[in-house]
C-alpha cells in the first residue's frame, strides 16, 4: 500500500445535497431559474472553442469584478467556486502548527479546507439564536490564528452580522491576522444594519472579503468565485490557485452576468419575497424561524431532525439536514415552495 497522509485519510467527506427523481430539491442552495438569456447566449457561443485553455491570468473578468466592486484588477482573484478560493485564502495564510477561527455551525467546508492545509480549525460554538459569538471568536484568536473566516449571512442558520458587531470585533483582531468575510449570499441580504464586506475591505488591512457566482447569479454549474483583497494577498492567492482552474465558460459568463446586474436583482427580489412567505407560513404553523438573510430557511430541529428530514421525504422534498443541529430548506420558485410547506404542514412544529 503506497503511502498517504494520515490526516487526509481521517478528513471527512464534504456532503453534497441529495437529489432524488422526482423530488423537490431544496438541498443545495442553488437558484431554481435558469441562466438568463444573454448568459446562455455567451457560453453557447463559446462552446465551439473549448478545446482551447482559459486565461490563466482571468485578466478580463478580474477587470469586470474590479470595476464592479469599486476596487483594483490587484486586488481580485478568482477561483473554481468562492469555495475554491477560500482554500486558496486559507492554503496561503496557514499550514501545520497554524489555526483557524470560525463560528459553528457554519459553512460546512471550512474544517475540511482547514485540514488539508494542515492548520487546526477553531470551531467557536454559535449563540443560542444561532448567531456567530463574535466576542467568543475574538477570545479564541491567540498567537498561532492565521486566518477568521465570518459568514455572512450564515450558512445554514441564515443569521447575519451587523456593522456594529464586526467593528467591535475588528478592534479586538491583531492587524497581523486575516479575517475573511464570506458574503456568498450576499445579494439575498436585505438587513440595512448588516456589515458590508466591501466597507470593511476599505476601512481595515487585514480584511479580505468572498463573493460567488454560484448563488444568485446562477452559474453553480460553470464554478467562479471571487477574493477581494490587499495586493499582497491576492498575488498570493493567484500563486496558489489551481492553473487553469477557471474555465473561459465561467469567466465570460461572469461578466455577462454582471453586465446583467438589473435583471438579476428581478429575480432577486422574487426569491427574497418567496423567502418571507416560506418564514411568515412557517411561524403561523408554530416554527422556530430566527433571522433568514440567504436564499434558504433554517430550522433548529434538534434530536428530530432525522424524523423531520424523514417526513420531507415520504412527500418527496428534499432539505438539507444536519445531523442533530437542523434542517436548511433552500428557497426555490413559488411552486417547490408550495410543495415544502404542504410537506411540513403535516409535521409537529419545534
Amino acid at each position: 500500500m503506497v503511502k498517504q497522509r494520515e490526516s487526509v485519510t481521517q478528513l471527512p467527506a464534504y456532503v453534497q445535497g441529495k437529489s432524488i427523481p422526482g423530488a423537490v430539491k431544496l438541498s443545495s442552495n442553488e437558484n431554481p431559474y435558469p441562466p438568463l438569456d444573454p448568459v446562455a447566449q455567451v457560453v453557447r457561443d463559446l462552446a465551439t472553442s473549448i478545446q482551447l485553455y482559459p486565461d490563466m491570468g482571468a485578466v478580463a473578468v478580474r477587470e469586470r469584478i474590479a470595476e464592479h466592486c469599486g476596487v483594483q484588477a490587484e486586488n481580485v482573484a478568482v477561483g473554481a467556486g468562492s469555495v475554491e478560493v477560500a482554500s486558496q485564502l486559507i492554503s496561503a495564510a496557514a499550514g501545520e502548527g497554524d489555526e483557524v477561527v470560525f463560528a459553528w455551525r457554519s459553512f460546512e467546508a471550512y474544517p475540511i479546507l482547514v485540514r488539508i492545509a494542515g492548520a487546526t480549525p477553531i470551531m467557536v460554538p454559535l449563540t443560542a439564536d444561532d448567531r456567530h459569538d463574535l466576542p467568543a471568536m475574538a477570545a479564541a484568536i491567540n498567537e498561532r490564528t492565521r486566518l477568521v473566516l465570518v459568514c455572512n449571512p450564515n450558512n445554514p442558520t441564515g443569521a447575519g452580522v451587523t456593522t456594529q458587531e464586526l467593528d467591535e470585533f475588528m478592534a479586538q483582531v491583531p492587524s497581523d491576522v486575516l479575517v475573511v468575510v464570506d458574503e456568498a449570499y450576499v445579494h439575498f441580504n436585505d438587513d440595512p444594519n448588516s456589515a458590508d464586506g466591501l466597507d470593511f475591505f476599505a476601512r481595515y488591512e487585514n480584511v479580505a472579503v468572498l463573493h460567488t457566482f454560484s448563488k444568485a447569479y446562477g452559474l453553480a454549474g460553470l464554478r467562479i468565485g471571487y477574493a477581494i483583497a490587499r495586493t499582497d494577498v491576492a498575488e498570493n492567492l493567484r500563486r496558489v490557485a489551481v492553473p487553469f482552474g477557471v474555465s473561459s465558460l465561467a469567466q465570460q459568463a461572469a461578466i455577462a452576468s454582471l453586465n446583467a446586474e438589473a435583471e438579476l436583482d428581478e429575480r432577486v427580489q422574487v426569491i427574497v419575497a418567496e423567502r418571507a412567505r416560506m418564514v411568515e407560513a412557517l411561524r403561523s404553523s408554530g416554527w422556530t424561524v430566527r433571522e433568514a438573510l440567504g436564499n434558504f430557511v433554517w430550522l433548529r430541529t434538534g434530536d428530530r431532525t432525522p424524523e423531520i428530514d424523514a417526513a420531507l421525504r415520504e412527500h418527496a422534498v428534499i432539505a438539507r439536514a444536519y445531523g442533530t443541529d437542523g434542517v436548511r430548506v433552500t428557497v426555490g420558485s413559488a411552486e417547490m415552495n408550495d410543495r415544502f410547506l404542504a410537506a411540513i404542514a403535516g409535521v409537529e412544529a419545534v
